[in-house]
C-alpha cells in the first residue's frame, strides 16, 4: 500500500528541511566529484583507451566509497539519499513527504551539474564519461538492467537504515549501501553503465551537452526505487505487529 503523503510547504522550508536541501546538496556534489572523476582520471592514465576490467574495478570501488562517505555524512541531517530514486522509494513507504522529495531532488541534480562541470574547469575542459546502454544492447534491456539494480539498492537502504526494526545495523547502513552500488557497477557496469541514479546520469549530461539515451536513467532507476519502496515497506515494515500494552513497554 503506497504511503505517499504532499506534505506542507511550511515543513518544507522550515530551518531543519532546508539544511537537509543543502546537506544533499553537498554530499551529491562531492560523490559525484569523486566517482565521475575516477572516470576521468582512469581515461586519462590510459591514454584514452577504452574502460577495461581493471578500469571498471578501479570506477566501482571509487563510487563504493564515495557513496559510504557520503551517505554517512549526511545521514544524520537529511538521511543522505544522493539519489532521486532513493528519495522516491522512501517517499512510497512514507519516510518523507512528496514536496519535500522534490526540494531533495533539486538539491540533488544540482550538486550532481556543479561537480560535473568543475570536473570539467579543474581537468582543463576533458570530456565529461556519460551514461550510455553498451552496443548490441535495446534501451529497453537497459531500462530493465537500471530497474533491477536500482531495486536492491533501495531495497538495501530500507533494509540498513529504513527499516524500524534495523537494530544494530544502522551503524553499517552506509558500508551495506557502498557495497551493494559498488558491486552493481561491477555487474552493469558494462551493460547499462551501472547508474542506479538519476542525479549521477544527469549531472555529466548537462556539463557534456549530450542527453542521448539519457531517459534511460530517469525511467529505470525511478521504477526500481520505487518498487523496492513498495515491496519492503508493504509486505515487511507494514506487517510488523505492535508491541503489547505492557509496563515493560509503556
Amino acid at each position: 500500500m503506497v504511503k505517499l503523503s504532499l506534505g506542507s510547504l511550511g515543513d518544507s522550508f522550515s530551518a531543519g528541511s532546508l539544511k537537509s536541501y543543502l546537506s544533499e546538496f553537498i554530499a551529491t556534489l562531492l560523490f559525484v566529484f569523486a566517482g565521475v572523476g575516477s572516470a576521468i582520471a582512469y581515461s586519462k592514465l590510459t591514454s584514452d583507451a577504452a574502460l577495461d576490467p581493471a578500469g571498471l574495478v578501479a570506477v566501482a570501488v571509487a563510487h563504493a566509497f564515495a557513496l559510504f562517505v557520503g551517505v554517512s555524512m549526511a545521514a544524520n541531517i537529511s538521511g543522505g539519499h544522493l539519489n532521486p530514486a532513493v528519495t522516491l522509494g522512501l517517499a512510497i513507504g512514507g519516510n518523507i513527504t512528496i514536496l519535500t522529495g522534490v526540494f531533495y531532488w533539486v538539491a540533488q541534480l544540482l550538486g550532481s551539474i556543479v561537480a560535473c562541470l568543475l570536473l570539467k574547469f579543474v581537468t582543463n575542459g576533458k570530456a565529461i564519461p556519460t551514461h550510455g546502454v553498451a552496443a548490441g544492447m535495446s534501451e529497453l534491456e537497459g531500462v530493465v538492467m537500471e530497474i533491477v539494480i536500482t531495486f536492491a539498492l533501495v531495497y538495501t537502504v530500507y533494509a540498513t537504515a529504513a527499516d524500524p526494526k534495523k537494530g544494530s545495523l544502522g551503524t553499517i547502513a552506509p558500508i551495506a549501501i557502498g557495497f551493494i552500488v559498488g558491486a552493481n557497477i561491477l555487474a552493469a557496469g558494462p551493460f547499462s553503465g551501472g547508474s542506479m541514479n538519476p542525479a549521477r546520469s544527469f549531472g555529466p549530461a548537462v556539463a557534456s551537452g549530450n542527453f542521448a539515451g539519457n531517459w534511460v536513467y530517469w525511467v529505470g532507476p525511478l521504477i526500481g526505487g520505487g518498487l523496492a519502496g513498495l515491496v519492503y515497506g508493504d509486505i515487511f515494515i507494514r506487517s510488523y505487529a505492535p508491541l503489547p500494552a505492557t509496563e515493560d513497554y509503556a
